[in-house]
């Protein structure tokens, strides 16, 4: 018998485990906070319990917890690549307002808050006289408000923050860039995550403190009146059958109102908001990190390492995908041993491994040419269906007859006269009609014309005669929206920027992910590159030309698409700037420039002609912009600002 195969396990056995721990982590450190956020609730009345994990301390510690669980479930599940695409942020909200994703995640925040607020109050000590249910004279059971408005605050808070959270995109992941290391450059890559987190917790703290008081302040002055009564309906309806409280649901004349109130309520809103914050600032950290364990790729585990990598290259999910491309191109620039195994892997049933990576990676850049002519276009309409099974021979019908048999009435019988409304009226108009001489419309309606004009031109003035026509109703509609779209609030909404639609038709909808045609780039090139000292088969040689041509015609096309791109009449900004597609042709011109320095000398050699060589090295050409008229010219490395390792910065990114 032959020897059975070994079975190659798939990329995504190695990235989920390695997610799992990251995940794991994350738990880890938001129990931590939780345990101090559960010390600093203690009352303090003793030393050994007021901290001790197995006692009180230790309790309100889960309680807290739970109330951050179901926000790292959410964020597990909502966990997607890519930005938005879309034209404006008004489509962003009219796809994805109604959306059960949209609901499931503002629901989730109010049930956290919630959570939260019921910890706060039992953790509360008695003389604060926050239970729900209060002892007046005459020991009758009483419910307490000040229980219900610190309830009715923090779930305000969960909505206000579930809002934010869709808005804002806090679901999305940050995947890496892998660029050339320029010399003098470290390498950053999986690195620096505790670091970058260290440098966030200020800003993390004054946010946290900045939304619990205004939301605190808007619910103490705004907010609670609108909602007391239903509120307060609802919970006498719930703590009715266990006490004796009154029948009625009306609340008390006045509300128990005071500063102490106030605070007590900003105080619980900062530590939910923190726990919020920061279990947002762990994922976006630890799901951002390089596909690395132990310093190596997280395919170095599997028994047949490039196999399951060209597993997870082929996937259909883009979270694979991605960051499978983003281990290849780690692999191209930073492990040697590694590369050079991918060149000798020439024993394959589908093929050497070089040349399944190096068509996966072109039909992914391809990818982006294809979008480009298809932009604008309908989509082509689905094929026809084929008949499952013919039809069935149908049996012999009897025929209608077509002509009715002929009447027995008498023909030459008076037709009988009609009577009725109908009939009157249509006698009159036909009497109307046939008469000779006009009828009042005929006499009336010039006269009337006449009149209407005359006093029209009696009352309006010149100005406004031409107000109401055609061309005067368009000026008056375009300078009526270019005043709402110049409302920041509001204007931005509608707004239809260049970036926007061009990222759009660029990377598709309803999300684009960037990194993945970076990284395709990148390690295309980089190994092709390589190729010339360690593939000793000289299987790559063959290819370059391909990669060479498909490089210059994907950044020909996607500049002439860049640059013929237009802009829409609600931009009022009027800039052509898209730093999503500027990063991707940088990436492509990197890529481009290292194969015609690498290769230049042996195109003859390639069959690549001097057409060829100059197309390319004008594709390649980086060109400087010009400064604007009217602003000086500034240098572009003091104006960019140092990004992280990764090569962005996820707070500056622009609102979708």
């Amino acid at each position: 018998m032959p020897p059975a195969v070994a079975r190659r396990a798939p990329y995504k056995d190695f990235l989920q485990p390695a997610l799992q721990r990251r995940f794991a982590l994350t738990t880890g450190v938001l129990l931590a906070l939780s345990y101090l956020e559960s010390v600093s609730l203690s009352s303090w009345d003793n030393l050994i319990w007021s901290w001790f994990p197995l006692g009180p301390a230790g309790i309100r510690t889960l309680g807290i917890f739970g109330s951050i669980l179901p926000i790292i479930i959410l964020r597990i599940a909502h966990s997607h690549t890519g930005i938005r695409t879309s034209n404006s942020p008004f489509d962003t909200l009219r796809s994805s307002a109604m959306s059960f994703a949209a609901i499931e995640t503002i629901i989730t925040f109010v049930f956290s808050a919630w959570l939260f607020s019921q910890t706060y109050l039992l953790s509360a000590p008695s003389d604060a006289n926050l239970g729900w249910i209060t002892y007046y004279s005459g020991d009758r059971a009483r419910l307490n408000e000040r229980a219900l408005f610190y309830t009715v605050s923090l779930i305000i808070l969960g909505v206000v923050q579930g809002i934010l959270h869709t808005s804002l995109d806090l679901d999305r992941m940050h995947l890496g860039l892998v660029k050339p290391i320029r010399e003098g450059e470290a390498n950053g890559q999986g690195t620096g995550s505790w670091e970058r987190l260290g440098e966030l917790i200020p800003t993390l703290l004054v946010r946290s403190g900045m939304l619990s008081m205004a939301v605190a302040m808007a619910t103490y002055v705004v907010l609670y009146h609108f909602v007391r009564h239903t509120a307060w309906a609802w919970a006498i309806s719930f703590f009715r059958p266990f006490y004796n409280l009154p029948k009625t649901n009306i609340p008390p004349s006045t509300a128990p109102w005071s500063i102490w109130m106030l605070t007590r309520s900003m105080w619980a809103g900062f530590l939910i908001c923190l726990l919020w914050y920061l279990s947002d600032k762990l994922f976006t950290l630890q799901l951002g990190k390089a596909p690395l364990k132990n310093g190596q790729p997280l395919s170095a585990e599997s028994k047949d390492p490039n196999g399951s990598l060209l597993n997870g290259l082929k996937s259909k999910k883009s979270r694979i995908l991605a960051f499978a491309l983003w281990e290849l191109a780690l692999i191209a620039r930073d492990f040697d041993i590694r590369r050079r195994s991918i060149f000798e892997d020439i024993d394959r049933k589908d093929g050497p491994i070089w040349s399944q990576i190096y068509v996966t990676c072109l039909d992914t850049l391809k990818a982006l040419e294809q979008r480009i002519d298809n932009y604008g276009k309908p989509p082509a309409p689905p094929p026809a269906q084929a008949d499952a099974a013919a039809p069935a021979p149908q049996q012999p019908q009897p025929q209608a007859r077509i002509v009715q048999p002929p009447k027995d009435d008498d023909v030459w019988a008076s037709t009988p006269v009609r009577k009725g409304l109908r009939n009157s009226l249509g006698n009159m108009v036909k009497g109307v009609v046939l008469s000779p001489g006009q009828t009042p419309v005929d006499v009336y309606l010039p006269e009337a014309k006449r009149r209407a004009l005359e006093a029209t031109d009696h009352l309006l003035t010149q100005e406004q005669k031409e107000a109401f026509t055609p061309e005067g109703v368009h000026t008056i509609f375009q300078t009526l929206s270019f005043r709402v779209l110049s409302v920041p609030s509001i204007g931005t909404l509608f707004q239809q920027l260049f970036s926007r639609r061009l990222t759009a038709a660029v990377f598709g909808q309803p999300y684009g992910e960037s990194s993945i045609y970076i990284n395709a780039a990148y390690a295309l090139s980089k190994l092709a590159v390589s190729s010339l000292t360690e593939d000793q088969y000289g299987n790559v040689q063959r290819d370059v030309p391909a990669i060479i041509r498909t490089f210059t015609a994907v950044i020909k096309k996607l500049e002439k698409f860049r640059d013929g791109f237009p802009i829409h009449w609600t931009d009022l900004k009027k800039t052509r700037d898209c730093a999503e597609v500027e990063e991707l042709l940088d990436a492509l011109k990197d890529g481009l420039n290292e194969l015609i320095t690498a290769f230049g000398q042996y195109s003859t050699d390639l069959r690549l002609t001097r057409a060829d060589m100059r197309l390319a090295r004008e594709a390649a050409e980086k060109k400087q912009a010009e400064p604007e008229l009217g602003r000086p010219a500034v240098d572009a490395r003091a104006a960019v600002p140092p990004a992280p390792a990764n090569g962005r910065n996820p707070e500056m990114q622009q609102l979708r």
